[in-house]
């Protein structure tokens, strides 16, 4: 019996913004020892919250990127967090950071399987290459994304800059593969013994 709706997890969330200043990274690594920062293999000082937790790019040029959120009310929140954090230690910040989400990343399950050789003939804008990867690329152009569809019903989308956009997504996609017929569902045989 068809599953009603996919289920969805945001598995990541990519935020960045600017407080459109230099910040002195060095200043930063004294007042929180906890920061990692190698300017000698990699140019941004990673910042880590533990609630929520994610892992914040700081650049010195007021750029941030902050990855590993669940939502993008928390990866905002995270950035809010790392330049309150920056504030109270006393590390000038003047501006309030301009944030923007970039990249939205989530897993779906759509109940039952995909036939792949068929989706792949008939979704536009698709790749299956079955001896490279095992998963049909597929790109949408609204909302603009990236899914990767694999025969077990599991997908991947990507790209997506706000969650609306991620479940529209993964809608659209659902409804045409259910539309199109090229979704298996395994129906369990009745219990009930023969006589």
């Amino acid at each position: 019996m068809p599953q009603t709706k996919p289920i969805v997890d945001i598995v990541n969330v990519v935020a960045s913004a600017s407080v459109d200043q230099k910040i002195d990274l060095n200043e930063i690594t004294r007042k929180f020892p906890e920061a990692e920062y190698h300017p000698e293999q990699f140019p941004g000082l990673v910042f880590r919250l533990k609630s929520p937790k994610t892992a914040t790019l700081i650049f010195s040029s007021g750029k941030f990127v902050c990855t590993g959120s669940k939502s993008e009310k928390s990866a905002i929140g995270a950035i809010q967090t790392v330049v309150h954090s920056l504030r109270k230690a006393k590390i000038k910040i003047t501006n309030e950071p301009t944030i923007k989400i970039q990249n939205i990343v989530a897993s779906v399950d759509l109940g039952g399987g995909v036939h792949l050789p068929l989706a792949a003939r008939s979704l536009p804008r698709s790749m299956y290459e079955p001896e490279q990867f095992p998963g049909i690329i597929h790109r949408m152009i609204e909302p603009k994304t990236v899914t990767l569809i694999f025969v077990s019903g599991k997908l991947v989308c990507a790209g997506a800059r706000n969650e609306e956009d991620v479940h529209r997504a993964v809608n659209n996609l659902h409804t045409y593969l259910e539309q199109k017929n090229l979704m298996k569902y395994d129906i369990k045989p009745s219990p009930i013994l023969k006589a």
